[in-house]
């Protein structure tokens, strides 16, 4: 396996492309692309269609998918707010298969289309997918959930495309093509995706059982209305948490129920999203059942930081090469510093081809499950099966 990246901020969407692919073909040492995954700026997406020409006249690889961006990542920078294309080219041990899939509404609600996910080949250590969808049209986590039940070791990463400001803005490249909905996708045989996603919270309190539940409204923690376990938990924290807990907080709930001491990256996280005072219940942003474990968490720059450096530290390894896909609501809206999540993933992969984009969704599993996150940087890092 060789990879290839390199990034061109070049306000001419023809000379950008065209130096960007070239950049990272040169660093494949003559290797023909497999799969090239390419991100532009929102200030090229009136060029798309010649963006999509030029970078398979200059690197002629042989599938290719990606999406407009609000945030393009290479190397380790993420530019924000200017003109950026980013081209990542792979030459893998297998053909790559390349697909589009499409969410088309039913009278029993809908039915993804357009391409079948199957099982692991025999033998094989891995069952790898990369996945860039359109916020707008297509409803990621519904098949995230169908591959948790019906296609367990499927790892899926990516996410949501960040440059279209409505319903059919998006872009998405998929080989010769571009669409404006859907997902579009490539697996990758022969390839192990290692993944790490890092969710920038910490956990807060003690952990309590749902004791009772409806839809995304929890209505009691371990018998009692979660509004009232909270202003006992407020109570006792120190007053940096208060101030966190109060600029936006957030509930973890166990993926795995028989841990037996979970703590951060055990729990998958979702928004606060409503609190009925006058009940005390909390509406959080998926769907809770009764019997499962949750607990609040809290997120800040410093704690999103923290969280990166120490999974990069414990699970990061030499890799051919990573994509990172981060969300839009980091960078500089998070943190103090530009290039953050970008930086430390390049310096702690050695200076690997990096490159990706910021995201309105995360894609990447927890727990040994695939999710759709929020304020994530989810990190996959490839190398040969």
């Amino acid at each position: 396996m060789k990879i290839g990246a390199a990034l061109s901020t070049g306000p001419d969407p023809k000379a950008a492309t065209a130096e960007a692919a070239e950049g990272a073909r040169s660093r494949l040492d003559g290797a023909e692309a497999s799969l090239a995954v390419l991100v532009a700026s929102r200030h090229h997406a009136a060029s798309v269609d010649v963006v999509s020409e030029v970078l398979r006249a200059a690197a002629r690889p042989e599938r290719v998918i990606g999406c407009v961006a609000e945030t393009v990542v290479g190397g380790g920078r993420e530019v924000e707010d200017e003109p950026a294309v980013s081209v990542w080219l792979a030459s893998l041990p297998q053909p790559v298969e390349t697909f589009h899939m499409e969410f088309v509404r039913t009278s029993e609600g809908g039915v993804l289309g357009g391409y079948r996910f199957g099982a692991a080949e025999q033998g094989a250590e891995s069952n790898a997918y990369l996945l860039i969808g359109d916020p707008f049209s297509f409803p990621a986590d519904l098949l995230l959930e169908h591959l948790n039940e019906r296609v367990p070791g499927t790892v899926v990463m990516g996410g949501m495309a960040s440059g279209g400001l409505g319903a059919g803005q998006t872009r998405l490249f998929l080989d010769d093509r571009v669409l404006d909905e859907g997902a579009v996708g490539a697996r990758l045989p022969g390839v192990r995706i290692r993944p790490l996603v890092s969710q920038g919270c910490r956990p807060i309190g003690n952990a309590y059982t749902v004791t009772r539940a409806e839809g995304n409204v929890i209505r009691e923690l371990g018998g009692r209305p979660p509004l009232e376990r909270l202003q006992e938990l407020v109570a006792k924290l120190p007053p940096e948490d208060r101030e966190l807990v109060g600029g936006g907080l957030h509930v973890g709930r166990v993926i795995d129920e028989y841990q037996a001491d979970p703590g951060r990256g055990d729990y998958l996280v979702r928004n606060v999203v409503g609190m009925d005072q006058q009940s005390g219940a909390l509406a959080v942003g998926d769907a809770i059942e009764v019997g499962q474990t949750i607990r609040f968490h809290v997120r800040d720059a410093a704690t999103a930081d923290e969280d990166l450096r120490t999974l990069l530290e414990q699970e990061a390894r030499p890799a051919a090469g990573a994509l990172l896909f981060t969300c839009n609501g980091r960078g500089s809206r998070l943190f103090p510093v530009p290039d953050h999540d970008a930086s430390l993933v390049a310096e702690y992969l050695g200076g690997a081809p990096l490159a990706g984009f910021n995201c309105a969704g995360e894609i990447g599993p927890v727990g040994g499950k695939n999710f759709l996150h929020g304020f994530t940087a989810s990190i996959a890092m490839l190398a040969d099966a």
